[in-house]
């Protein structure tokens, strides 16, 4: 008898065992597709963007500065109002990613990124791509700040943890000027710490780049200057 209950109570055990095997299995393996999916969405866009250089004028730049409506910029918030045209200094020129304005693009070799970078940096915007906060624009003068959320997984700036000083940054706007940036520092702080956003930098184009950490309790700020 007592062999019979062991023997039940293995098979419980194996058949919870093999549950929590196949949703796992299941949470990477939808993990690992929506990267893929997105990753493929993303490079579609940017060889479109890319390609309208070489067809198409594109209009000049507005730089005015965007307000910022609450301090940490992952709240689950749409703390930028979407309706406020050119809310972060940036015009799409009429390109969109996912039904939002699209003002440029990011590559950084070291960690294999390359996506749109939207125009606002609503809740629902950084689920689709990264955004910029607040600043004059990309490639302006002055610090732009650009946010993405940490997935884990390698989506957006979930690898932000690994970028060190002298990594660069390329930041391509919708005039097609291709810029390089060179990371100079990099912190964590609170989620209640803003002064990045509105740092000086002397006149000089400087990019924030901000995510969360993995433990999503504090963020990771780095800065870089254009070469």
């Amino acid at each position: 008898m007592f062999s019979g209950k062991y023997n039940k109570f293995l098979t419980v055990i194996l058949t919870i065992t093999i549950i929590a095997i196949i949703g796992l299995v299941a949470y990477f393996g939808y993990d690992m597709y929506r990267k893929y999916y997105i990753d493929k969405e993303a490079q579609e866009a940017l060889d479109d963007f890319d390609s309208s250089f070489m067809t198409n004028g594109v209009s000049e730049e507005t730089n005015t500065t965007g307000d910022v409506n609450a301090i940490d910029p992952f709240a689950n918030t749409e703390y930028i109002d979407p309706n406020a045209q050119g809310s972060s200094g940036n015009t799409s020129d009429g390109k969109t990613y996912k039904g939002f304005p699209m003002v440029g693009k990011i590559e950084i070799p070291k960690t294999d990124v390359e996506y749109p970078v939207l125009d606002s940096a609503s809740a629902k915007a950084i689920e689709v791509a990264v955004a910029v906060l607040t600043g004059p624009g990309l490639n302006q003068p002055g610090n732009t700040v650009i946010i993405g959320h940490n997935y884990r997984n390698g989506l957006f700036f979930s690898n932000n943890k690994k970028l060190e000083s002298g990594d660069k940054v390329y930041i391509t706007d919708t005039s097609g000027n291709r810029v390089s940036y060179t990371i100079y520092n990099k912190y964590t702080t609170s989620p209640e710490d803003a002064e990045y956003i509105s740092r000086d930098t002397g006149g000089k184009r400087e990019i924030t780049l901000v995510t969360c950490t993995d433990d999503v309790k504090q963020r990771i700020v780095i800065f870089a200057s254009a070469d």
